[in-house]
């Protein structure tokens, strides 16, 4: 049975009371019992810590910007990948959930690792997390390109669209000026960011729901119809339909993950330990059931079920084609804001992934990551880091497309990789049967063991699914190359080969709290460690 904190609290416009400052002491406890001291500013209330989560996860970005796979590889019944990955999600989620309540920490995944699994592993989850970050904010960043030239020709800056390089080099420079006003809003502090962030997710939430109105509106077929059409697209191949089905699920695996994103910002937040659970799910929920209607309407909507544009235009064409032209500009609008939020959100994941793992000694330059501003509360460095490694993916990729998507597929399974460093140690922690949850606050009781299980071979299987070397992802165009097919696999094999010899012989040695993050480094004057763990 899942259990979660009965207490309650004041309301979001009211004056703290005991019940906030009790909680709050927990939280900055946790971070004691950690060894960390508490520094960043918790400025952040429910609705933020939601909008980030949700924000990450991006339905309007997502949908939008892979409908077109989903439908050219498995057509328009791929819409049933949408609740399988969603299932399967729903299980780490659960898992994340335990974990937030219990170590309401930033760098979720490398701290969450770390304890779970010791200090090697959660070096490895961190590393894993931030190298895919880095590569998830320049794939992001690209989606302008997918919308903005839609909505007006303007917007194609480098020459008119047909040259060969002309949407590759105009994506970069959208993609940069994207990535530089991340990199400023971030660098300004987590108020900032989190005011645009909830404005733009408020914004992506309502057109969302409109989105699914006009298109239920205009309907054409039935449900029996449309997510029955495969496109024949099972023909010839080895496992038939379910081959051309699990290739077409990766749209739906790309789009429904980085919900940790709640938990990330849980230094910044109020009772992190009881809202972040919450934000969890509710950003995942949410964003299944909003992503759900979208893609059946639009499928149901859409004039012509076999046209050749779903597999080239996507969803835009479905909502300029079913709406007319003024209409769906205003929804591409939304899209637009939608990308711009996301990308807000992965790179505040990002930076406080990599401000955690330095705050620990665990990168180069640790003390100079780790180093929080006094002006703005916020790591700055990792910040213009990020940015910075964000821009350089563009551009080195700017006239090698398909170097690129295979990169950024890459990133996902690391994601996917980075979790499973997460839930295997913690299914260990249960069977030998040391995981203890937070007492009082979410806990899958009885139900945690068949849960992790399930989100170990969910995690698994979809990680070899993305990993699979597919020509049509890995090698889409010609030449063909072997190096290419098995880009995963090489690519995530020298990252975490070559990252881990270099923590395993350099790093190792110097890791452990800065002084001037450690608990003992706090006031005389503020509240000792508790005596007794936190449970």
């Amino acid at each position: 049975m899942v259990r979660v904190s009965t207490g309650t609290g004041p309301g979001p416009g009211s004056a703290p009371g005991s019940g906030d400052r009790t909680q709050t002491q927990h939280d900055d406890d946790a971070l004691g019992e950690m060894g960390y001291r508490p520094e960043l500013k918790r400025t952040l209330g429910n609705f933020h810590t939601f909008a980030a989560g949700i924000s990450y996860i991006s339905i309007l970005t997502g949908t939008f910007q892979l409908f077109y796979f989903g439908v050219s590889f498995g057509g328009p019944a791929y819409w049933w990948s949408w609740p399988m990955v969603f299932c399967g999600q729903l299980m780490v989620a659960l898992c994340f959930c335990e974990l937030a309540a219990r170590y309401p920490v930033a760098g979720s995944v490398y701290n969450w690792a770390k304890k779970m699994g010791g200090p090697h592993v959660g070096w490895l989850g961190g590393w894993m997390m931030m190298t895919a970050t880095m590569v998830t904010l320049s794939a992001v960043a690209l989606a302008y390109q997918i919308t903005l030239p839609q909505i007006d020709s303007w917007f194609q800056f480098v020459g008119d669209g047909s040259g060969k390089n002309d949407q590759a080099a105009n994506a970069v420079l959208l993609g940069t000026v994207l990535i530089l006003f991340s990199t400023l809003v971030n660098a300004f502090g987590v108020k900032l960011m989190a005011r645009i962030n909830s404005a733009g997710v408020f914004i992506e939430l309502i057109a969302a729901v409109a989105l699914i109105i006009f298109l239920a509106a205009h309907i054409t077929r039935g449900p029996s119809t449309a997510l029955t059409e495969t496109y024949g697209l099972g023909n010839g191949q080895s496992l038939g339909y379910f081959g051309a089905f699990l290739t077409a699920s990766l749209a739906s695996a790309y789009v429904m993950y980085g919900f940790d994103t709640a938990s990330s910002l849980g230094e910044e937040s109020h009772n992190p330990g009881r809202n972040a659970p919450r934000a969890i799910l509710r950003a995942l929920i949410a964003s299944f059931t909003i992503g759900a209607f979208i893609l059946l309407f639009a499928l149901l909507a859409v004039p012509d079920l076999k046209a050749e544009e779903l597999s080239t235009g996507g969803l835009q064409y479905v909502v300029l084609a079913t709406l007319g032209d003024t209409i769906g500009e205003v929804f591409l609008w939304a899209v637009v804001v939608a990308i711009t939020v996301c990308v807000l959100a992965v790179q505040a994941a990002g930076i406080r992934l990599m401000f955690a793992m330095a705050r620990d000694n665990n990168l180069p330059a640790g003390s100079k990551l780790a180093k929080v501003s006094p002006r703005f509360r916020t790591p700055v460095a990792p910040a213009v880091l990020i940015g910075v490694v964000g821009v350089v993916i563009l551009v080195v990729n700017i006239n090698q497309p398909q170097i690129f998507s295979v990169i950024t597929s890459i990133a996902i399974i690391m994601i996917y990789v980075a979790y499973l460093l997460v839930t295997v140690p913690m299914l260990l922690r249960r069977l030998r049967g040391t995981w203890e949850p937070r007492e009082g606050a979410f806990s899958l009781g009885r139900w945690g063991l068949p849960v992790n299980i399930l989100a170990v071979l969910w995690g698994t299987a979809m990680s070899l699914n993305l990993a699979w070397p597919r020509a049509e992802v890995y090698n889409a165009t010609g030449p063909q190359h072997w190096y290419l097919r098995w880009g995963a696999f090489l690519f995530i094999g020298v990252v975490a080969l070559g990252g881990f010899a270099y923590y395993w012989f350099v790093q190792r040695h110097r890791t452990g709290v800065l002084a001037e993050h450690r608990f003992e480094a706090e006031d005389p004057s503020a509240p000792p460690p508790p005596t007794t763990p936190v449970r």
